[in-house]
């Protein structure tokens, strides 16, 4: 599975209802949304109020990736306001379940994320209790960050493990991604990759996509 998920955090905000329309006319599966807290991660985002005129525009499912502490107080809201799938951070909780659970009744997708330095088998107990997991290939909190190579081995083992398993869990990878490895990311088992700068600063946005998708 190849899927393509541009991140609109790297998006021209001045011209934000442009910048969907452009993903909407893409080859994208999804559209991520980053929403930093500034406690989490050393960055700020956006809140409700973007995510639901995302959510009016966009006519791809919308991929939120919360980057803040105590997800379980806000995932609800992020459910209600237009989310095809929740991802929070699993070193942002002692017990990542409660918030899963919170997910899951309201009918939408769950996601765990893991940063770069969290040892990649935590994600082990949570394999089968999620619909993805989202590897990051850069540290949290900033777009236009270079791809850590040594994130390959990291899906590789997840992919076997998923595969061992017989599960349907779907790996996304996030961080550094562009034209020039997004094969090599695929390759190694991710079934979604998140493009930012590769997608939004691209002389031509949809032939990005595309290469990606399909190169």
């Amino acid at each position: 599975m190849r899927l393509i998920s541009p991140s609109v955090l790297s998006a021209d905000f001045g011209r934000l209802n442009e910048e969907v329309d452009i993903i909407n006319r893409s080859e994208a599966d999804f559209l991520h949304v980053d929403v930093m807290d500034g406690v989490f991660v050393p960055n700020i985002s956006f809140g409700f109020p973007v995510m639901k005129a995302l959510k009016a525009r966009s006519q791809k499912p919308l991929d939120v990736h919360l980057m803040i502490v105590s997800p379980e107080k806000y995932v609800e809201r992020f459910c209600d306001a237009g989310a095809w799938s929740v991802g929070f951070h699993l070193e942002a909780v002692d017990d990542p379940m409660p918030a899963l659970q919170l997910i899951r009744n309201k009918g939408v997708r769950t996601c765990l994320t893991v940063n770069p330095d969290i040892d990649i088998h935590r994600l082990d107990p949570y394999l089968g209790e999620v619909d993805m997991v989202l590897i990051m290939s850069v540290f949290a909190g900033f777009g236009g960050q270079s791809f850590i190579p040594e994130t390959l081995g990291r899906v590789r083992y997840i992919r076997s493990e998923i595969d061992r398993r017989g599960l349907d869990t779907l790996i996304e990878v996030d961080g550094g991604i562009n034209t020039k490895n997004a094969k090599d990311v695929f390759d190694a088992g991710a079934d979604v990759l998140v493009a930012g700068s590769a997608v939004f600063q691209a002389s031509d946005p949809l032939k990005a996509v595309q290469m990606m998708k399909h190169g």
